[in-house]
């Protein structure tokens, strides 16, 4: 048999938890969001990265263009070793191209697909743990 003042401390302390409920609830919005930010900009640093090398790879392609002409044009006009020169500078900027590419690429993936999955995850967790179908340590 339960006495009567042990039944309103139980009642007390649930008035408490449930009053402690909305701050609480308050905190774990904040918190989710806190990792949402975290998460998007860590995988939008990738994604520009990889963006910005792959930019740069571009201007070399440009310029390496630029010298395969030039080449082109030494190699008809004077058949001389300076279209050779030229030939050489202009692969080594096509290989300095093609490697910032390959970088570029993997940051790309390093950092794809941009969707907060440890956040929704997390999100997901925490709605099985207020409807009460898990305990908050496990997944």
């Amino acid at each position: 048999m339960v006495h009567p003042q042990q039944e309103s401390q139980r009642s007390r302390s649930l008035f408490a938890l449930l009053s402690s409920l909305p701050g609480l609830i308050v905190e774990l919005v904040k918190s989710e969001l806190e990792q949402l930010k975290t998460e998007l900009m860590r995988k939008a640093k990738h994604a520009g990265i990889g963006v910005g090398l792959m930019v740069v790879a571009g201007v070399f392609a440009f310029f390496a263009t630029g010298v395969f002409v030039a080449a082109a044009v030494l190699g008809l006009a004077v058949v001389l070793p300076a279209w050779l020169a030229a030939l050489i500078v202009a692969v080594v900027l096509l290989l300095l191209a093609a490697a910032l590419i390959a970088i570029g690429v993997n940051q790309l993936q390093r950092g794809t697909p941009p969707v907060p999955t440890e956040t929704l995850e997390s999100v997901q967790r925490d709605v099985r743990v207020i409807k009460g179908t898990v305990k908050r340590g496990t997944s």
